[in-house]
Formats: structure tokens, sequence, C-alpha cells
């Protein structure tokens, strides 16, 4: 199970430090060491913690509205040290045994928040199959920007694109538990490697050099902090509700019992670590703890496991990264958002009570027009 999450975490990580405005390595990075000491001080047995989707989705905005670019030696400097901050806000949350919080954050609003970062980060993603490069902004922006790529669209990346995407969509009806994401990888790059893919106008990703992460002091002086530190409460809000949220419903359904205050304390030193490797702020995978529940994972084992073949990986297989086209990882991170965005919860709300459903609504339409900020805070009005 430890070796299928390592697996199925490299795509997945890649694509989401890249949102997080991090070269794709980092993602990488930051499932090695964040994913050991969430589980030496985590009481859950089958939690998996790593680089997810909702604070790659705020770093990303707070990237966009500073007007610092993707990937940019700007970037590298700031993302750190937003983890930094993050892992310090939920040191404090720890100290002032803050996860009671939790009971007082509905589910409508959580969901929809959610839904509304994910949909967000989807809308992103589409102009990277479609040949351009991802979008920023809210909804009105990142429509003209797919309306904008769409005059000069590369019919080969669609083509790899929405190919692994719907073999991914496919797969998950007819094989739940296969880690197709991993076989979608592995052909991209055969493509690459067989047909060279980008002679015809494909994007690679950029290749990296072998090696374990280095380990940094994040420069906490030359941004602008309380812009940081801002965002970084807010990551910290979002970590501690979505994992704890989620921890707990585990819990409840395979009959054991958790140390809320304790799990705030992992997601801590997940980040700090995190920061101190150059990475970005980390957090509870859901879709990732589902695929272990399917694959009979009981303990932390997992993720120690999935921790040491990650750093396998970047010591000795380093190389596969420059073969992986752009569209098929692009492919491989929609098919995970597309699990994050619960419309399942919106019919159920639909049915059981309209006006929990229309908040649900309100925090995620505030959320793709407005920006994560006031989406949150229209989420709690």
């Amino acid at each position: 199970s430890g070796i299928i999450m390592a697996a199925v975490s490299i795509p997945i990580s890649m694509g989401y430090a890249q949102i997080a405005g991090l070269p794709a390595v980092y993602g990488l990075y930051g499932s090695v060491f964040p994913i050991l000491f969430f589980a030496l001080f985590s009481t859950s047995r089958q939690f998996i913690f790593g680089v997810d989707a909702a604070p790659a989705a705020i770093v990303g905005a707070a990237l966009v509205s500073l007007g610092i670019e993707n990937g940019s030696k700007e970037a590298i400097q700031y993302v750190p040290v937003i983890a930094l901050l993050t892992g310090i806000w939920l040191l404090l949350f720890y100290f002032l045994k803050a996860g009671r919080i939790v009971d007082f954050i509905s589910t409508p609003v959580m969901g929809g928040f959610i839904s509304g970062i994910a949909l967000t980060i989807i809308l992103m993603q589409i102009p990277k199959i479609m040949g351009g490069k991802s979008g920023s902004g809210e909804l009105p922006e990142l429509l003209k920007h797919l309306y904008e790529t769409a005059q000069h669209i590369n019919w080969v990346s669609v083509a790899l694109g929405v190919g692994a995407l719907a073999i991914l969509i496919i797969s998950k009806k007819v094989m739940p538990k296969f880690p197709m994401a991993v076989v979608i990888m592995a052909l991209g790059m055969i493509a690459t490697m067989v047909f060279h893919v980008d002679r015809y106008g494909v994007t690679l990703l950029a290749k990296v050099e072998p090696g374990l992460p280095k380990f940094i002091l994040p420069d906490i002086f030359h941004v602008e902090l309380s812009h940081a530190a801002g965002r970084g409460l807010m990551i910290a809000v979002v970590v501690m509700a979505e994992t704890l949220l989620s921890e707990n419903n585990f819990a409840a359904k395979n009959g054991y019992k958790i140390d809320d205050n304790k799990e705030i304390l992992a997601c801590a030193a997940g980040n700090i670590i995190s920061a101190f490797t150059g990475s970005c702020p980390v957090n509870g995978s859901i879709s990732r703890t589902s695929m272990n529940e399917q694959f009979g994972g009981k303990t932390q084992a997992v993720s120690i496991t999935a921790g040491a073949v990650m750093a396998v990986v970047l010591v000795c297989a380093t190389g596969f990264i420059g073969y992986l086209p752009v569209p098929v990882l692009t492919a491989i991170v929609i098919s995970a958002l597309m699990n994050v965005v619960e419309l399942h919860l919106a019919v159920r709300l639909f049915k059981v009570s309209r006006n929990e459903f229309y908040i649900f609504v309100a925090a995620c339409v505030s959320v793709l027009f407005l920006g994560t900020i006031y989406g949150v805070i229209v989420g709690l009005l």
C-alpha cells in the first residue's frame, strides 16, 4: 500500500506543486520528510499527508495577487515562507487546543469552499491541455484565458490530455483500486521516447537533477510578511478543518479514535519541515487516504514506506520527469481534482435542506467569482 501511495503521489504532487507556483520536482520534495514527520506525530492509523489541492490553490492565488510568476526565483523564495507560517499558526492552534473550532465550521461551508477551489484549479489547468499556459484570476479571467488559448490550440496536446483524462475517468468506475495514474504517466513518457511528441509542439516537464531535497532557511525578511502571514493563517485553518473532519470520518468508519490536538501538531510538524525543504504547504489527502483504505492500509507504516520510496525515486529515478508531457500530467491532476468537487454533497443537501444547499452554492460561487479570501468570508457569513 505504501509503494502504491508513493507511485500515485508522484504525478499528483508534481501537478499540485506547479499550481502552488513551484517547479514540479518540489512536489516530490514535499512527499518525503513532511509525510514522515506527520506519521511520527499522528494518532490516525490511515490518514495520508502530502502536497494537496486546497493549500496549493491558495498559495497560487497569493502569487497571482502579488504579480509573482510561477516557477520564478521569487516564487521559490516566497512559497516556503507561507509553508513555515502555516506551520507556526498550526503550532499556535495546538497550544490553544483550537481543534474544537472545527465543530463550528458547517459541512455546507467547507464543502462549498473546497469545491469552489477545486473548480477554479480545473479551469486554470484546462489551457495546459490545449497547449497553452495555465490561467489565473477569478472565473471571468479564467474563461477569457480559455477563449484566447482556444485560438491557438495544439491538437496533439489535446489528444494526449483528453485521452488520458477519459482513461482515468473510465478506470475509476471499472477498476477503482487500480492505480491507473501511474500507468498513464508511464504511457506519456513512452509517447515522448517513441513518438517524440515534443516535436509536435507538446510541452514537456523540465528535467531535474537527482538527489534528496536540500535543507534551506526560509527567507522571511525579503517577502511581504503581513501578506504571507494572512495567507498562512487561511491555509492553517483549511488544513486543520479539512484534516480533522476527514480523519474523524475515517476513524468512525473503521472503529478507532484519534486525538484531535495531536493531529494539529502532526500537521504543524509536516508544514514546518516542508518549509525547510523549500516546498509548499501540505495537507491531509482525502483521495490518497481513500485509496489507502481500499488497499488495506492499517497503520502509519504505509506513510513511512511511501516517504522512503519517494526518497529512492528522487535519488535514483528523476530522469523520467523530463519525458513527461505536460497535458498528461494535467489530466492526472484534473482527474484527482474531480474527486474533490463535492457534487454528491450538493445533491444530498438539495434533497435534505434547501437552506444548506444555498449556503454550499454561495460558498462555492463566491470562491469562483471573488477568490479564496472572500469565499471564506462569504461562507462564514
